[in-house]
């Protein structure tokens, strides 16, 4: 159903109920462009069509507006309720021009099985809820493992997972029992009152009791010293070191001890899409880390809808809120989404924007490290762009064509002429685009004749309907004799292609192109040559792959015509099944029984021709 032809904007518009609710902008591939939440549908909706209204003076808006071919909505009981499935819908669609978090993250916890008599330490990308208590969230996950590693040394807690104690002394003490980092609870040689004692001590520590740990192993290493027990006092010398740098990475802050989470974010100058979100995390007054996101705004957002855009998708998706959330300034829609976030917390969750004292000084630092990030990731596209579009534009003016955004590479493999291949990749703005790229069977040439070959591939590929996207430039690789090939497949064809081929010094290295019967030299290591080179090498390497594969294909198929009963149906149901033909050769009687459409019978020849 063409739904532009039947949906009459005003008409709908008319339509659209005094209630609250979601509404859903698509355009005329029924493509959703925007998914937004009103009070009342009915005004909202209807903002978007009136001309010089507020609300459509973002160049994001009107460019949006121009799209729409028809909107659908759907009325909620409240506003709460639209919120939520505002959320949901974002999140599932990542409509075009919503404000998006264009990183996927997830956050690493501790997770401490106290349901179990004798608790472990695991790691978990999510906070369930179970039984478990957790600890977290952590933005290094590298960090959690070191921490997790560091605990069950000190504690000497166990790291198997033997159901205890249903299997308590089936098994002899495992080697970290024997290095003395653990206390063989599967052997009951701890009780569960000592070893959750241990397990006690190692939860203090994560809630952040770190003095008391740092003077026991201080007080255990010099009485290991006294006694002249040098290696084992080396040994709680390295953990005192490793609780430091656990400690180390938890930064005081000099707020109260509560959890809070500081957003603040920086936007790149002018009218950029480029914003960054930074995020700390305080737990307990401590500041345990931060993360970063990136943000597609696709034009001028107003004040506030930024946080807003993120501080909903952000905390729809993970398990823990804070009590508290400071952030640079007040939201649109602050109390519905404190409604939200308290019910989804348990309690009440708190917005605010501090205006001095230490919560200000940590939102200003927040603040700070965006504009960090944002500078550092501003340069780095621009060195990307150096490598990739600068990298077109380089060979563009050097060979004196209007543009090479996209190059199409052409290369032959075959072996002593059996087999003959050819690849076609594609690289757009300096980047390769593989889904783009093409494998072809050759069919009219046999034995060693390159130039055939790169005849008969050239016209398949331009006369191929589905291939309608024609390149900036051919790149051979070869010389004269593979771009006049082209050429000439170019000329019968009425096209005019800018051809170029790709030649290698004495030391089969890229050096150059060769153009319009003139060898190019290009500046040594220039982001031209280098881009020459990888899209040469890239050429090479897919062919190569893909007469690898016919290789490996054609092998299995000669040796099961050989075995009798065996046609091309039961051939290929066998390569389908096992993959190889060692899968084939290893596999037993009753095996290759199990495989569809090869009778018992047939199965014993197979069998029996592997092993003979």
């Amino acid at each position: 159903m063409n739904q532009e032809q039947i949906f009459n904007i005003e008409e709908e518009l008319k339509k659209l109920p005094n209630s609250p609710g979601v509404y859903i902008m698509h355009n005329k591939h029924d493509e959703i462009l925007y998914v937004g939440k009103a009070v009342n549908l009915h005004n909202r909706v209807r903002q978007y069509f009136q001309t010089g209204h507020g609300h459509n003076n973002s160049r994001k808006i009107a460019k949006m507006v121009e799209q729409i071919a028809y909107f659908e909505y759907i009325v909620t009981t409240s506003e709460m309720e639209a919120l939520v499935l505002e959320c949901n819908l974002i999140k599932e669609h990542r409509p075009k021009y919503n404000t998006l978090m264009t990183d996927d993250k997830g956050y690493p916890y501790i997770r401490v099985t106290v349901e179990e008599d004798y608790p472990r330490l695991l790691y978990s990308h999510s906070m369930k809820r179970d039984k478990s208590k957790y600890f977290g969230p952590y933005t290094n996950g590298k960090a959690v493992r070191d921490m997790i590693d560091l605990l069950n040394k000190l504690y000497k807690l166990r790291t198997c997972q033997k159901r205890l104690p249903k299997e308590m002394g089936k098994d002899r003490p495992c080697l970290y029992h024997q290095i003395g980092q653990c206390d063989a609870p599967c052997n009951g040689y701890i009780s569960s009152e000592d070893y959750r004692a241990n397990v006690e001590r190692a939860m203090e520590f994560l809630g952040g009791n770190y003095k008391d740990v740092l003077a026991g192993l201080m007080t255990e290493m010099k009485q290991l010293a006294a006694d002249m027990e040098f290696e084992r006092a080396a040994e709680k010398r390295d953990l005192i070191e490793s609780v430091k740098h656990i400690v180390e990475k938890q930064q005081i802050s000099k707020t109260s001890g509560e959890d809070r989470d500081v957003i603040a974010y920086a936007m790149a100058e002018g009218d950029a899409e480029d914003v960054v979100v930074t995020i700390f995390f305080v737990r307990d007054g401590k500041l345990l880390g931060r993360d970063h996101y990136h943000m597609n705004v696709n034009g001028s957002d107003e004040d506030g809808e930024i946080l807003s855009a993120f501080v909903k998708q952000y905390y729809s998706g993970i398990p823990y809120l804070p009590k508290e959330i400071l952030v640079e300034q007040e939201l649109p829609d602050k109390a519905v989404i404190e409604g939200y976030l308290s019910q989804r917390r348990g309690s009440q969750v708190k917005l605010a924007v501090p205006q001095k004292g230490d919560k200000r000084k940590l939102l200003n630092m927040a603040k700070d490290n965006a504009r960090l990030i944002l500078e550092q990731d501003i340069e780095r596209i621009k060195r990307q762009e150096k490598r990739t579009v600068g990298a077109t534009k380089e060979i563009a003016e050097l060979i004196g064509i209007p543009s090479a955004r996209r190059m199409e590479a052409f290369d032959i493999s075959n072996i002593s002429g059996c087999l003959g291949v050819a690849s076609m990749v594609v690289f757009e703005d300096g980047r390769p685009n593989k889904k783009a790229y093409r494998k072809f069977r050759l069919n009219t040439v046999m034995g060693m004749d390159d130039y055939a070959s790169m005849k008969e591939v050239l016209s398949r590929r331009f006369t191929d309907d589905k291939l309608d996207v024609l390149p900036d430039v051919i790149m051979m690789d070869g010389g004269k004799g593979q771009v006049n090939v082209a050429l000439k497949v170019l000329d019968s064809l009425g096209l005019e292609i800018p051809v170029c081929g790709m030649v290698k010094d004495d030391n089969h290295r890229t050096r150059g192109l060769y153009y319009n019967n003139v060898e190019v030299d290009f500046p040594k290591g220039s982001e031209a040559i280098l881009m020459i080179t990888a899209l040469q090498d890239e050429a090479h390497r897919f062919a190569i792959e893909y007469h690898r594969q016919l290789r490996v294909k054609n092998q299995v198929h000669s040796v099961l015509d050989e075995i009798p009963g065996v046609g091309p149906a039961r051939r290929k149901a066998l390569v389908k099944h096992f993959k190889d033909i060692e899968e084939i050769k290893n596999a037993s009687l009753q095996e290759l029984e199990q495989v569809e459409g090869i009778p018992a019978s047939v199965a014993k020849y197979v069998y029996d021709f592997f092993h003979r």
